[in-house]
């Protein structure tokens, strides 16, 4: 992955986290839109960063989110300098 790539993936994956964070703290009220924003943002990335080529088990972990942003850093730390 070049480090254009590895600098978008991070800016991606910090939105990523900061929507799971309001996720979390908004557990009482309605928190579909959300949800749906973190899914879309999670297929986006899975498919925009091609991160199955880098980790072939991503595709299953993309139902939880906490598994998929460690996966991702995973990635990140093995593709920077």
């Amino acid at each position: 992955m070049d480090k254009v790539s590895v600098q978008r993936l991070k800016k991606t994956l910090a939105y990523l986290e900061s929507k799971q964070r309001e996720l979390k703290r908004q557990y009482e009220t309605d928190t579909r839109s959300i949800e749906s924003m973190i899914k879309y943002l999670k297929k986006d990335m899975l498919e925009q960063f091609s991160l199955a080529d880098y980790d072939i088990y991503i595709k299953n972990e993309i139902k939880n989110t906490e598994t998929f942003i460690r996966s991702v850093k995973n990635i990140i730390d093995d593709h920077s300098e």
